[in-house]
């Protein structure tokens, strides 16, 4: 049976295919059953799993770099039993922090040669997929922003890429202005003004370790929906450090909702990101399959 490995070569700026090279060593080392893929492109590593899953040999599908290549592969194995293993070697790597995933490239490989595969939520958008965080408005101007710049690649290089969100925070609240959002939880609806950023939670982390939605679970069935509104741009920019702690959440104009089928209209169209990836705008829609992945 095959262990096949999916690397991005640019993810952290280069680190995922350094931490390939050390994984290698081990594999051999171990005399595992192995294949590998490099994605050149966006969007490849969806297209190999795909490839990888009409092997018949293929026993995990291993994604090695950030959350941005883990968002792929997930899109590639949604109904297959085979299950996702993650090497984190990206900028951010929330999706290893609530599964806690070994940081050590090492260490991961360990726990995915134990295979103990379980299963876990996943948050659907439209026709794609989402693990962690889905980010609607100022949240997804930043993304956007972040993904484009230079600076990012420095700050991985560096191991600091959390910190390349919060320069975009500041890039973009100089120009952003919050608007009028219409949102519907399962049967409620409701009308809120002066939207500065709706996260709809999986799991708890996005950007780097921000705590979003502290309390989100990938096997409740649920979404968390926080909502930040009513706030001068000073106010906001004093609130955002309490996020890595998740102690926004007892600020007056946040607010968190969880439901299971969320869909959100604006009078403007919003920057939608999931999983640090950019999807769209809205209007959107979004639901949750619960126990939809097998992960190890």
């Amino acid at each position: 049976m095959l262990h096949c490995f999916i690397v991005n070569k640019v993810s952290g700026n280069g680190r995922a295919l350094k931490v390939w090279h050390l994984l290698e060593k081990i594999l051999l080392k171990k005399n595992i059953n192995y294949c590998v893929r490099f994605t050149e492109e966006p969007k490849q590593a969806t297209a190999f799993v795909h490839e990888l899953l009409g092997n018949e040999q293929t026993k995990v599908i291993i994604a090695v770099g950030g959350d941005g290549t883990v968002h792929e592969v997930i899109n590639g194995l949604v109904g297959s039993t085979i299950p996702l293993g993650v090497i984190p070697a990206g900028s951010g790597n929330d999706f290893c922090r609530q599964l806690r995933i070994p940081l050590r490239s090492d260490k991961a490989l360990e726990r995915i040669l134990r295979h103990e595969p379980k299963r876990i939520d996943l948050g659907r958008i439209d026709d794609k997929y989402f693990a962690t965080v889905v980010g609607v408005g100022f949240d997804g101007q930043v993304a956007l922003t972040t993904n484009r710049s230079k600076y990012k690649k420095i700050l991985n290089i560096a191991r600091m890429g959390g910190i390349s969100y919060i320069i975009g925070v500041i890039k973009v609240l100089h120009a952003y202005k919050p608007m009028t959002v219409h949102l519907k939880i399962d049967h409620t609806e409701l009308k809120l003004t002066k939207v500065w950023l709706i996260a709809i939670a999986n799991s708890p982390f996005y950007a780097g370790g921000m705590a979003i939605c502290p309390d989100a679970q990938n096997n409740d069935g649920l979404l968390d929906i926080c909502i930040v509104q009513e706030l001068t741009k000073r106010e906001l920019l004093y609130l955002f450090p309490s996020v890595f702690k998740g102690r926004h959440i007892n600020h007056p104009s946040v607010t968190i909702y969880r439901g299971k089928e969320i869909e959100i209209f604006s009078e403007s169209p919003l920057l939608v990101h999931g999983d640090g990836e950019m999807i769209g705008q809205t209007p959107v829609n979004l639901t949750i399959e619960p126990n939809y992945l097998y992960v190890i």
